[in-house]
C-alpha cells in the first residue's frame, strides 16, 4: 500500500479535525493510499501537546521550521492566520513539501498571485482547503450539470452561512482584524468554499456588485476593554458569468451574523431545462428538476453514497468530518497521479481567482459600483468600472 506522511502546522480547530480525519482514513474501502500524520507544529505548547493522542505522531515541535526538516514527511497541511500564509507557505514550497493550504491562500491578492508563482515555479503538488463540497450532494450536482442537464443556464445562487459572530459581546480573535485576516474579512474566512464549485464549473464572474457589511464595530478584547473590528463580516455579491457561449447572473453570499444558521453550505442551479439545488440543512437530499417532466421539483436521498467508497452504510446521513476525510482522500488521489474526472481539492489557480473577486468586491462597495474583473493586485483598482 501507498503511503502519504503528513505534517500538521497549525495545531488549532482545523489542524486536529484533519488529524482526526487522517486516524480515520482505514475506513476508505479499497483506497490504496494510507494517510498518517507523523508530525505537528503550534507555537501553543498545550495545543501541540492533543497530537500526542494521535496515532502514528512521532514528531512534535513548536517551529514549524523544523518539521519542515523531516524528510519523511511528504506533504504538509498548514493552517495559520491569513497574515501568515505567505511566509509559512513559501517555506513549505521551499522545503520541497507538497502543500494542503487553508482558504484564502493569502491575506489579499497581492500574497495570492506570489503563491500561485511559487506553487507554478515549485512544480509541488498544491491545493487549497474546502471541504463542502464534498459531501455527496455537490458531488452528484457538479456531474448534473457537467452532463448538460441544465440547458441554457437562467440563475446560480451559492452561499455558507453561519452565526458564530452574532453575540456582539464574543471576544476579538484574528479573524475580525484586517491586520491579520485581511480587509476582505468575510470573503476570505468564508469565500472559497462559495467559490469552488462555480469555479471548477468554469464559472468565473466577469463583473461584481458588492454589498458588504460590518455589523459590530467593536468587540471584547478579552482584557476588560474593547477592541475595533475592522473586517466585514457579512458579504453579498451580485457577479455576472459568460460561460459556454451564455451570460447569466450569479450570487454568491458570505455571512458570519446570518440568525438560525450553524454551518449551513448551499448551492443552487436554474436552466431552461433543469436545476439541481443542494444545502447542507439536508445533507443526504438532492433536489433536482426536469422540465421534460412537468414543473415539479424532485427530492432524492442520496445516503452515504460519497466520492471514494467507504465502509459506512449508504443509508446513513454524512457530516462534516466525513467531508474532510474525503477531501483529504481526494488530496492524496490526485497527488499519486490519479484523477478519473474526479471534482476535486480547489487549485491554486482557483484560490487566486476567488481573490481576483473579493479585491474587485471591496472596490465596488467602497465606489458603490459595477466593477469589470480582473483588478489590479497593488492598487486594487478595477480595469474598469461601470456605472451602477
Amino acid at each position: 500500500m501507498e503511503s502519504l506522511n503528513i505534517g500538521i502546522i497549525g495545531a488549532g480547530l482545523m489542524g486536529r479535525e484533519i488529524a482526526a480525519a487522517a486516524a480515520r482514513g482505514f475506513v476508505l474501502d479499497g483506497f490504496p493510499i494510507k494517510l498518517n500524520v507523523i508530525a505537528a507544529s503550534d507555537i501553543d505548547a498545550d495545543r501541540l501537546n492533543w497530537f500526542g493522542k494521535v496515532p502514528g505522531v512521532k514528531f512534535l515541535t513548536r517551529d514549524y521550521r523544523e518539521l519542515l526538516k523531516i524528510g519523511e514527511v511528504d506533504a504538509v497541511y498548514a493552517a495559520v492566520p491569513h497574515h501568515l500564509h505567505r511566509e509559512v507557505y513559501a517555506d513549505c514550497l521551499a522545503a520541497g513539501k507538497d502543500l494542503l493550504a487553508e482558504k484564502p491562500f493569502g491575506m489579499d491578492l497581492h500574497a495570492a498571485k506570489a503563491l500561485r508563482a511559487m506553487a507554478d515555479e515549485s512544480g509541488l503538488f498544491v491545493r487549497c482547503s474546502s471541504e463542502f463540497p464534498f459531501y455527496p450532494g455537490p458531488q452528484h450536482a457538479f456531474r448534473f450539470i457537467r452532463s448538460g442537464a441544465l440547458g441554457n443556464i437562467l440563475e446560480v445562487k451559492a452561499g455558507f452561512l453561519h452565526s458564530s459572530d452574532l453575540d456582539p459581546m464574543k471576544a476579538i480573535n484574528w479573524k475580525r482584524q484586517a491586520a491579520t485576516c485581511g480587509e476582505i474579512g468575510v470573503m476570505g474566512d468564508l469565500g472559497m468554499h462559495v467559490t469552488h464549485l462555480p469555479l471548477r464549473l468554469g464559472w468565473k464572474p466577469v463583473s461584481v456588485y458588492a454589498q458588504l457589511q460590518k455589523v459590530y464595530s467593536q468587540r471584547p478584547d478579552g482584557r476588560g476593554g474593547m477592541a475595533e473590528c475592522d473586517t466585514w463580516d457579512n458579504a453579498m455579491l451580485h457577479t455576472n458569468v459568460s460561460a459556454d457561449g451564455n451570460r447569466f447572473p450569479m450570487t454568491l453570499e458570505m455571512k458570519r451574523i446570518a440568525p438560525g444558521e450553524t454551518n449551513t453550505w448551499y448551492f443552487h442551479a436554474v436552466g431552461t431545462k433543469g436545476g439541481v439545488r443542494y444545502s447542507t440543512k439536508e445533507p443526504k437530499t438532492l433536489w433536482t428538476f426536469s422540465g421534460a417532466e412537468g414543473q415539479a421539483w424532485q427530492r432524492q436521498d442520496l445516503g452515504f453514497r460519497s466520492c471514494f467508497p467507504t465502509i459506512t452504510g449508504a443509508i446513513f446521513e454524512p457530516g462534516f468530518p466525513d467531508s474532510l476525510l474525503q477531501m483529504l482522500a481526494a488530496f492524496a488521489w490526485e497527488r499519486s497521479g490519479r484523477s478519473d474526472g474526479l471534482f476535486a481539492c480547489a487549485t491554486p489557480e482557483e484560490a487566486l481567482a476567488s481573490h481576483e473577486l473579493f479585491a474587485a468586491a471591496l472596490v465596488s462597495h467602497r465606489n458603490g459600483s459595477v466593477v469589470a474583473l480582473p483588478v489590479d493586485a497593488e492598487a486594487r483598482q478595477p480595469s474598469r468600472v461601470k456605472a451602477g
